[in-house]
């Protein structure tokens, strides 16, 4: 693309350990290329209320070890109306801005996909999301941080469970999709996960509690925020209205899922993909996600993103019915 002279970049949907990561790859790989860029701040709020602020490579230092986003992130409804859209094309344009590159999930993905439509403006999408649930790629920037501080959590809750004979119901986030708490929930040693795409779980869950309370066992029981047969409060209750002897508790790890510094795991992903996000504007490439498949970057149309579900790992969920 012989005419990309500037670029901009935003962070939008919920803060992912690795955003930062992320940005400063897009900068340095910018630099590297004669390429000027400009941060949106506030992600589509900031792109619409014109908040552009040129980057030099001096401030992405010292960020790539901090979790969130220095560019910020806000909810804004005006986007998603065709209005709203037109002020933040009229802003790309104002700016004198070639190509957009936007981190964030599948909802910032339906906007930019409308806006790359729209306007026929170059669009690329970089997937950071803790819920690992777009489809394309086989992980998104700060999931494997997640992971990890969710683990972290459960370690420590274990111990009191296993001190008092307690069961212990934790959830993790996921409102649509259980990617988050089945392989956390596998690699803490739950002893049941409960995630939105399976049915029927209740049932097993009451069969499991009624071999373990008889021995006093203390269980583990992660929970999807999503999960369809009922709130972790409901489950909860239920467990202790059929199992009156047991010592029932509710943990809502909520937003210490998001926070900390990146793991170096989603430093390298995050790195790899603002890389991998400039050299797509550079190739002319619009409206499409830069993902990692099998290892490798590969490129997926922002419309499939957002239309389609991207499937459990039915592998693990064998799994978890094996060592449970």
């Amino acid at each position: 693309m012989e005419n990309l002279k500037r670029i901009a970049v935003l962070t939008s949907g919920g803060d992912a350990p690795g955003m930062n990561a992320a940005i400063r790859a897009v900068v340095r790989t910018s630099f590297n290329n004669g390429i000027e860029v400009y941060g949106i701040m506030r992600g589509y709020d900031g792109l619409i209320k014109n908040d552009f602020r040129k980057l030099e490579s001096r401030d992405v230092s010292n960020i790539i070890q901090t979790g969130g986003t220095i560019l910020k992130t806000a909810r804004c409804p005006e986007f998603r109306e065709k209005e709203g859209r037109i002020k933040a094309f009229e802003n790309l344009k104002k700016n004198k801005i070639d190509g957009l590159i936007v981190i964030g999930g599948d909802g910032s993905f339906a906007g930019a996909s409308l806006l790359s439509k729209e306007h026929n403006f170059p669009v690329i999408g970089i997937p950071g999301t803790i819920d690992n649930d777009l489809y394309g790629t086989d992980y998104t920037i700060g999931y494997d941080t997640a992971l990890n501080n969710i683990v972290a959590a459960v370690d420590k809750i274990r111990d009191t469970a296993s001190s008092h004979n307690r069961i212990f119901f934790i959830e993790v986030m996921g409102r649509e999709a259980g990617f988050i708490a089945l392989r956390s929930g596998i690699a803490s040693g739950a002893e049941a996960i409960l995630i939105p795409e399976v049915n029927g779980q209740i049932e097993k869950l009451m069969e499991l509690m009624s071999k373990r309370t008889q021995d006093k066992r203390s269980s583990i029981i992660i929970v999807a925020e999503g999960e369809r047969e009922g709130n972790i409060f409901d489950i909860a209750k239920m467990v202790e209205k059929k199992f009156k002897d047991v010592d029932v508790r509710v943990s809502i790890l909520g937003h210490i899922q998001r926070g900390g510094s990146p793991t170096a795991f989603d430093r390298v992903t995050a790195s790899r993909m603002g890389v991998a996000a400039v050299d797509a504007l550079m190739n002319d490439q619009r409206s499409i996600m830069v993902g990692i498949a099998n290892n490798d970057i590969v490129h997926v149309p922002l419309n499939k993103t957002v239309k389609l579900n991207k499937s459990i790992n039915m592998g693990l969920l064998e799994i978890v019915d094996i060592l449970i």
